[in-house]
């Protein structure tokens, strides 16, 4: 079954339907000055439907058949990609199905940047993981309009869905292999030189933590690298933990804990849609993609709590808990990474728990061996309304890590697991390598306008726009 991750969203079409319908933005600070310059009629109907800020953000303007003519959209002061997602989510209410698969609609009111978010938000509502069900949903068309930057929007909606399918897909869709696959489709769509290290060569080339991980599952694991652009531009390279499915291992997750283990290659998925977004913009970096792509099981050869292994970097690491896999191949992907000697690494990963319990589902814990960036990369989550916070590398902290029967163990056991993993990683990266780490959750429980039930994106559009402002 050849799976598609990275196509173009429906959501936006060029030429306009039958019926089209304009929806006029109005902020929510001219709110009043725009309902005293509308009729008796339209301001009886605005009192009618209690629309106002902070109230009913969409109004449906219709004719005397009842036919609808216009609709205006309450839009926040700063125009947030989610108005646009709200929008879009809205108009289910007032009309059906088959109005919305005949009609096409368009923004007027808004321009330059709050246009962009505006198209933004209307494509990431639009997505459904629904290509497994017998009835698909058919999301409202919007046309394209003159003053949106049309490449910009689809970049970024086609990244973030190409990485809410992958999450999303279950771990009998996608495999190791299948997410070779997805990497090579970018890659090679973008003429990007692609590498796969599979099964026992991973032992031949050096990469003994990411095979072992691997050894209970049928499937083979396999270190997957492309790389695109000029080498004299600055290095950067991202790294993504690819667990397509984590039982925990013989240290079994109960069933509760397991259910959602598909999206423990949230990283690779997030990796993967950064790729695109450099690529598509043509920012000015030696880009090196490089995935550990295994599946964590539990059988006669998985690995076992107590063993010991020497990992690529030569240290040897005393495996104390089988679920904490991820942070095991990352170390030997992270040290290949170094061996390049790049400007800049950068991993994401689904990697601990204890992040989520300090920060919740919305937000990643950064680390970083620069704490100079910590600004920056608080002002680019600001500006793309993508939360990330920075959490400290607590060196007192080693000795959390730095101890048992080898060089390290991968689990403590104890409280702050979040930090003591980001040292653990910290330890694969050369001293003079600038390295970030998201741990991020990549999943959206409760579901919101823009923000479906699933695979959600958590870190990828910040850092995205702190690359811009540093290579683009």
């Amino acid at each position: 079954m050849t799976l598609d991750f990275f196509k173009t969203s429906p959501a936006f079409i060029s030429k306009k339907k039958t019926t089209h319908l304009v929806i006029e933005a109005v902020k929510d600070n001219t709110f009043e000055g725009w309902l005293k310059k509308q009729g008796k009629a339209i301001k009886a109907l605005v009192k009618q439907m209690d629309f106002a800020p902070k109230s009913k953000r969409l109004l449906v303007l219709r004719d005397k058949e009842q036919i609808p003519t216009r609709v205006i959209a309450l839009f926040k002061d700063e125009t947030s990609i989610f108005d646009g997602a709200v929008v879009a989510s809205m108009l289910e209410r007032p009309f059906s199905e088959s109005f919305l698969d005949s009609a096409s609609f368009e923004f007027s009111g808004l321009e330059g940047e709050d246009l962009k978010a505006a198209y933004i938000g209307w494509g990431f509502a639009a997505y459904a993981f629904d290509q497994y069900k017998a009835k698909q949903k058919k999301a409202p068309a919007l046309t394209w309009v003159k003053g949106v930057d049309k490449k910009a929007v689809l970049s970024v909606v086609d990244s973030v869905n190409a990485l809410r399918d992958l999450v999303n897909t279950p771990a009998n869709l996608l495999g190791p292999q299948e997410l070779e696959d997805a990497s090579r489709a970018l890659a090679e769509a973008h003429e990007a030189k692609v590498k796969v290290i599979t099964g026992k060569d991973l032992l031949k080339k050096n990469f003994p933590l990411v095979y072992t991980v691997g050894m209970g599952s049928p499937r083979e694991s396999r270190l997957i690298e492309f790389t695109h652009g000029d080498a004299k531009y600055p290095k950067l390279t991202l790294v993504g933990k690819g667990v397509i499915f984590d039982t925990g291992g013989l240290d079994i997750k109960p069933s509760s804990a397991m259910r959602f283990m598909k999206k423990d290659m949230g990283g690779a998925a997030h990796v993967l849609a950064l790729a695109k977004l450099i690529l598509d913009s043509k920012m000015k970096v030696s880009l090196r993609v490089i995935i550990p792509a295994v599946e964590n099981a539990v059988g006669g050869a998985a690995f076992r709590p107590g063993d010991i292994i020497k990992s690529r970097k030569g240290l040897f690491i005393e495996n104390t808990n089988t679920d904490a896999e991820g942070r095991l191949i990352l170390a030997d992907a992270l040290s290949y990474a170094c061996e390049d000697k790049p400007d800049l690494v950068i991993d994401y990963a689904t990697l601990t728990g204890s992040a989520r319990a300090g920060l919740g589902p919305d937000i990643p814990a950064f680390f970083c061996n620069n704490e100079d960036v910590h600004e920056p990369i608080r002002k680019a989550a600001k500006s793309a309304e993508d939360p990330i916070w920075p959490m400290p590398l607590h060196q007192p902290y080693r000795k959390h890590v730095e101890t048992g029967a080898g060089d390290m163990i991968n689990s403590t056991g104890i409280p702050g697991d979040g930090i003591y993993s980001a040292l653990f990683l910290e330890s694969f990266i050369d001293q003079d390598v600038e390295w970030m780490h998201l741990d991020c959750f990549s999943w959206e429980s409760s579901g919101r306008p823009g923000r479906p039930v699933g695979a959600a994106d958590t870190g990828l559009r910040a850092i995205y726009e702190y690359l811009n402002t540093r290579y683009g």
